[in-house]
């Protein structure tokens, strides 16, 4: 069920995005984390994997070549949640989780209903379940659409910026559950994120951008060094990794302008 990037090219209005991303790979069973700077591609990335943004290249999972299939067909495969979220629909918040998971899932009521459930006091969403979605704050709705990607049970899961509403409970409750999901569902997760410190927690593997390519790819520990910050950042930082403690990345000074 690995995910593998080859030769991967997206361009924007003519100009070129995303060049050369070649030789990436995402585990199932693990979180991939998705870093780099503003600009440096990673929604157009997340994008293109989804087949939202045309693109060249390769891109297997699971010995299917996505890129020959139909957006409806790479939709069995894969949930891509953007950044920015859309939904006006007025339903309760159980109301859309339950619809997310009838649309893509067949099975038995009663089934159904538990799933959702589940899904729900997972995320600590219980107290919410029949509130109107137009009543929720971001934090509130960012999580309901987690768990509305989530019951879909997709192979592939691509979230861009999925904890930037969130306060630091929900921040680190969410990427708790999506690592334990992970493992237990033995899907493909790839997270867009740019707290490099959660990112070091949470993940097992790191791609790192920059201007559209591949800067880095690797375990947390191969990825974010000090000579990586500098050059894709533009940053001196203290890095520390205890043995019993969560990892930290701590941005101590620029050191010059990234440019583009």
């Amino acid at each position: 069920m690995t995910l593998t990037l080859e030769r991967l090219e997206c361009r924007l209005g003519g100009t070129p995005v995303l060049e050369g991303i070649t030789g990436l790979e995402a585990h199932p069973g693990e979180i991939t984390a998705l870093v780099g700077p503003n600009g440096a591609g990673k929604s157009t990335l997340l994008k293109a994997i989804a087949g939202l943004e045309r693109a060249d290249g390769s891109l297997m999972l699971h010995g299917q070549e996505l890129m020959t299939l139909s957006l409806e067909r790479r939709a069995r495969y894969l949930y891509y949640l953007p950044q920015e979220l859309g939904s006006r629909a007025v339903l309760s918040v159980f109301e859309a989780v339950l619809l997310a998971r009838r649309t893509c899932i067949h099975e038995p009521h009663e089934r159904a209903l538990l799933k959702v459930q589940e899904t729900l006091q997972a995320l600590e969403l219980e107290p919410l379940a029949e509130r109107e979605l137009s009543q929720l704050s971001g934090g509130q709705r960012q999580r309901v659409a987690i768990a509305q990607a989530v019951t879909r049970e997709p192979s592939l899961l691509l979230l861009d910026e999925p904890t930037s509403a969130l306060d630091l409970h929900h921040q680190l409750q969410v990427l708790d559950w999506l690592t334990r999901l992970a493992a237990q569902r033995h899907i493909v997760i790839v997270i867009a994120i740019h707290d490099l410190s959660l990112a070091a927690r949470f993940a097992q593997h790191v791609w790192m951008l920059k201007a559209g390519r591949v800067a880095a790819s690797g375990t947390p520990g191969e990825v974010l060094t000090h000579a990586h910050l500098r050059d894709v950042y533009a940053i001196e930082a203290h890095i520390e990794w205890p043995d019993d403690e969560p990892p930290r990345i701590t941005p101590l000074t620029a050191i010059h302008s990234l440019g583009r």
